[in-house]
């Protein structure tokens, strides 16, 4: 997955396209976790992180919408 530095350069739809693709694989790490068919149980906790990551990304940005927007309210 991305780094943050290169994920902090993505506009919103790339990160919602990615948390996609990272919320499926993650579904598929799961099931193959279960099944017992995964040999690589790191990049379980990979991906968990990489979702987290963009995550927090997204909640940031929405956070300084919503402070730009009240600024200008108040101004």
């Amino acid at each position: 997955m991305a780094k943050t530095s290169e994920l902090r350069e993505m506009d919103d739809d790339e990160l919602f396209t990615k948390l996609t693709e990272a919320k499926q694989e993650l579904f598929n790490l799961r099931f193959q976790h279960v099944t017992g068919q995964q040999d690589n149980y790191a990049r379980l906790g990979q991906v968990r992180k990489d979702v987290a990551r963009i995550n927090t990304l997204l909640r940031e940005r929405e956070i300084a919408a919503a402070e730009a927007a009240e600024g200008g309210r108040r101004g």
